[in-house]
């Protein structure tokens, strides 16, 4: 037994590593607990017992000169691969490698609206997802038969009947008032739900920004500069717009506002129904049953008040053709928005 305590010790200290895979293979000889130092211990056994306190003392050295040479072996295989390294220069222009994630676009264009309309005075506010009758729809001039008040149309609370799901961010546009005095130039965005089939162009949640403006000597001409600032900022400068009469309960006069198609450049396409225009939001001038809904008067005040989709705004900014993609979570769309976070 002892010529073979001898002879593990010769191999201990003969012992070299170039490599982790030889580091590895002396591990497991004589440090793991199947190394042949566990054969060893294990013979302790079968050993006379006047010569068993001899024996473990002489298997304890072999134990650790075997320790003793691996952190030696380890030391040695890192200095030699740190020599290797700092032979090789060093290039502080190439990309990190962790793989960061990214901005979803979304994101991205209402980080964008908010930065466009913060620069002419517009602040941000936010209000509850989940709203009373009173602040989703009788303060904004709907009557008591309009179809958004019908179930087909909104997420209501089973257990009460006057609590829903917001259907538009106008909601916070109503707190605001009731809560501040003139004049307001505030911006509202936020998540909104409609109780719609879910298509590429429709979906049961998207989100929304609405801005309104009440002050005194607010006219028509202020809502179209602002929002002829706000379209030639995200889209462009050679952007041109129209406006179109149209109606919402909560303004009058009302308009919605289209843009030149930037996919085909107005010639036509089937994104903007071959008309070469998109219609990007709804505005007008605030009604003054709204203001007298919050208790402001509206002999003194006027104000205007604009409504868009993100999700609208983010398919003609990056020519996304289906509106779902937006909350799949699919990391391949996800990733094209790297560049722009």
């Amino acid at each position: 037994m002892s010529d073979k305590i001898a002879a593990f010790k010769e191999e201990i200290k003969n012992a070299s590593a170039s490599n982790q895979e030889e580091l590895e293979a002396y591990r497991m000889r004589f440090i793991s607990r199947k190394s042949v130092l566990g054969d060893l211990f294990n013979e302790i056994k079968n050993i006379a017992p006047e010569d068993r306190k001899a024996y473990g003392q002489s298997v304890n050295e072999v134990k650790q000169l075997a320790e003793d040479k691996f952190k030696e072996l380890i030391s040695s295989l890192e200095s030699s691969s740190g020599s290797e390294s700092s032979k090789a220069p060093i290039d502080l222009t190439l990309p990190p490698l962790e793989n960061l994630g990214t901005l979803h676009p979304l994101t991205i264009i209402h980080n964008r609206i908010v930065e466009i309309f913060q620069k002419i005075g517009f602040n941000v506010a936010e209000g509850p997802e989940i709203e009373d009758d009173f602040h989703n729809f009788t303060a904004l001039n709907f009557p008591e038969n309009h179809p958004a008040r019908e179930m087909q149309d909104t997420f209501f609370i089973e257990s009460n009947p006057d609590i829903a799901l917001r259907t538009h961010t106008s909601s916070i546009q109503i707190r605001v008032m009731e809560n501040q005095k003139p004049p307001f130039r505030t911006l509202a965005p936020g998540r909104v739900y409609r109780n719609e089939a879910i298509s590429a162009r429709a979906h049961c949640f998207f989100h929304q920004v609405e801005g309104f403006f009440v002050d005194e000597n607010v006219g028509l001409v202020d809502l179209k500069q602002t929002l002829y600032y706000f379209a030639k900022e995200l889209f462009g400068e050679d952007t041109k717009v129209r406006f179109r009469p149209s109606y919402f309960p909560f303004t009058e006069p009302s308009a919605e506002m289209d843009i030149s198609c930037n996919i085909c450049h107005g010639e036509g396409c089937n994104v903007c129904k071959y008309s070469g225009w998109v219609e990007i939001l709804g505005s007008g001038m605030i009604d003054p049953n709204v203001l007298e809904n919050c208790g402001i008067d509206s002999e003194k005040y006027t104000g205007f008040a604009f409504g868009m989709g993100i999700e609208r705004i983010a398919m003609l900014k990056f020519q996304v053709n289906d509106l779902r993609l937006y909350s799949e979570n699919d990391v391949r769309f996800l990733n094209q928005f790297k560049s722009l976070s």
